[in-house]
């Protein structure tokens, strides 16, 4: 029975779209939390498997403590992946990711692009030096001057 409620438990897990912690993986859902809650969007473009770049941010920002609870507070995370090894997603989401690939001209990556709650495009960047800190204080400079304009 405990194997039973296990297997829900991870298939309900997988089903709401929750990639790694804190991370969505469907942007239907990411834009109904973000605009529920107030909240920016971080779509990651990630080659998460292959990519030593978009490997370096996850290691050096996105797994850190510090930007994990400053994420959990102001943004939606969405991880756009298209990894070597494909066997882990679905038909359906290498489709969904293909379609925001092209919908936001990424070409390459890691691309970062920063959404309003509303869904609008604020402003695209990358891989930064510096840590998570400063990964923090640079993702900040992006939404105040959104919020700055609006």
């Amino acid at each position: 029975m405990k194997k039973v409620g296990l297997l829900i438990g991870v298939c309900l897990f997988a089903i709401t779209g929750w990639a790694a912690e804190g991370w969505l993986t469907h942007m239907d859902l990411a834009v109904k939390k973000a605009s529920k809650e107030g909240k920016h969007l971080l779509l990651d473009f990630s080659g998460s498997d292959w990519c030593g770049w978009c490997i370096r941010l996850d290691k050096e920002v996105f797994q850190k403590e510090n930007w994990k609870e400053y994420a959990s507070e102001h943004l939606i995370q969405v991880l756009v992946d298209f990894p070597q090894d494909k066997s882990e997603q679905s038909k359906t989401l290498q489709a969904e990711n293909e379609a925001l690939a092209k919908q936001y001209k990424v070409k390459g990556f890691p691309t970062v692009i920063i959404l309003s709650p509303e869904g609008r495009l604020v402003d695209r960047t990358g891989y930064q030096r510096g840590g998570a800190t400063a990964y923090i204080k640079h993702i900040k400079s992006l939404i105040s001057n959104d919020t700055a304009s609006e």
